[in-house]
């Protein structure tokens, strides 16, 4: 009884003082009270806890939980590294893109689980270390039946979300929906980050067909499903406009009669010098008048659009079962980490903490120190070229100021004959 009474209670639920009759009081006793509160402070708890549908922060075991695709020959490789610069040697240890102009295919299988009714939240990070100029950063999160060792670009995917950059005029973040056979693409521009550092992104799907986008744990973009893809037709469409609409504002006057004085023309046999006629009153036309029939300027109405039809699942997949990396990259470098996909909006926020936020500073200022010891190296060959290049041209000048000095004549061996006397 004493169970029944606290699993009814809204007080015993929240934790809060409850009062039971005295009789119940007296059978249960406060230890038992005690106990069933402990046992209900346990079950919220449970209930209050995450689901982790697939985390991944790339150990040396990752090989044996991913799939490379055999879809191709010539497929990039990935490789286990924390790249040139980073904050922590071995939590910044990702897969890494190793071969340029490549295509690649890698995922990693999960327990197969609906978002019906939750949360979805798919979080990542990525480094292109390598000052990518062309080349994707997504992932893709796929039903559970793909074919792993044959998934290529034309593989069927739910969701594809994360940063693609390709030269100047393309740096947006991808964020695709999969909807009844069709791909759709969101109407915003929503910028990436094109710098060399570590960066945190977060798609956040909700059950009431609303989205968010993060970066480095900052919103960037949020808004309905509906409006910002093109999952349904327009609730409204233009009317068709009447066929009897076109007709003029003005129109000749039916009872306007010539004047009797009006001459279009002047002849004469003898043409004198022409002068401007005082009665000349140009080309007749019909004064205007209102037109009856006119209805002024079209406008389109809107009326309901018959092929609508509302859809409150927009956000829901029955099936996830696999995330996978499907890319082209011209110049390889980037650097994938904690892959994450939950139901817990604040459990990602505090992953991204625990991991990005703790090495994205150190991984900056071992960057920076890189740079400046680069710097440092480069003044000093220039400098040493330099003045090798000033000791050749004096070595030239002097061997050009030798070549200058003239030489000394000869002295005469032989003395000079006595003149013959005569």
């Amino acid at each position: 009884m004493c169970v029944r009474l606290l699993v009814f209670s809204y007080q015993c639920l929240a934790f809060t003082p409850c009062i039971l009759p005295a009789s119940v009081h007296g059978r249960c006793g406060r230890g038992t009270n005690m106990k069933i509160a402990f046992v209900f402070l346990l079950i919220g708890a449970a209930l209050a806890e995450p689901t982790v549908y697939f985390k991944e922060e790339f150990d040396d075991s990752w090989e044996d939980r991913w799939v490379q695709s055999a879809h191709k020959s010539d497929l990039g490789k990935f490789k286990l590294s924390a790249g040139k610069f980073y904050g922590d040697a071995e939590k910044d240890k990702g897969i890494q893109t190793s071969q340029d102009a490549r295509f690649y295919g890698l995922s990693a299988k999960f327990d197969k689980f609906s978002n019906e009714g939750k949360t979805l939240v798919i979080q990542f990070t990525v480094k292109h270390e390598q000052d990518i100029d062309c080349g994707g950063g997504y992932v893709k999160v796929f039903p559970s039946d793909l074919d792993q060792a044959d998934m290529h670009g034309e593989s069927p995917y739910n969701i594809m979300f994360g940063p693609d950059i390709c030269g100047p005029g393309t740096k947006k973040v991808h964020v695709i929906f999969a909807y009844k056979g069709k791909n759709l693409l969101v109407k915003k521009d929503i910028r990436c980050k094109d710098d060399v550092y570590s960066h945190l992104y977060t798609l956040i799907v909700r059950p009431d067909n609303t989205y968010e986008v993060k970066i480095d744990n900052e919103k960037v973009e949020s808004g309905e499903l509906e409006a910002d893809w093109d999952f349904l037709p327009p609730k409204k469409i233009p009317d068709t406009k009447p066929e009897d609409w076109d007709k003029p504002e003005h129109i000749p006057d039916p009872e306007a009669k010539k004047p009797d004085d009006w001459d279009d023309e002047m002849d004469g046999e003898w043409e004198p010098p022409m002068i401007d006629n005082p009665d000349y009153k140009g080309e007749w036309k019909p004064k205007k008048i209102d037109n009856p029939d006119y209805k002024g300027k079209w406008v389109h109405p809107e009326i309901d659009n018959p092929e609508y039809e509302a859809d409150a699942n927009l956000y829901r997949y029955s099936d996830f079962g696999v995330i996978g990396f499907d890319l082209w990259q011209v110049k390889s470098g980037t650097i994938f980490d904690n892959v994450l996909i939950t139901d817990d909006v604040d459990y990602a926020e505090e992953f991204g903490k625990e991991t990005w936020g703790k090495t994205k500073d150190p991984e900056k200022k071992m960057k920076e120190a890189q740079d400046e010891e680069e710097r440092v190296k480069r003044e000093e060959e220039e400098k040493k070229q330099k003045e090798e290049e000033g000791a050749d041209k004096e070595d030239e000048e002097e061997d050009d100021a030798e070549a200058d000095e003239p030489e000394e004549p000869e002295d005469d061996e032989e003395a000079e004959s006595p003149k013959d006397e005569l």
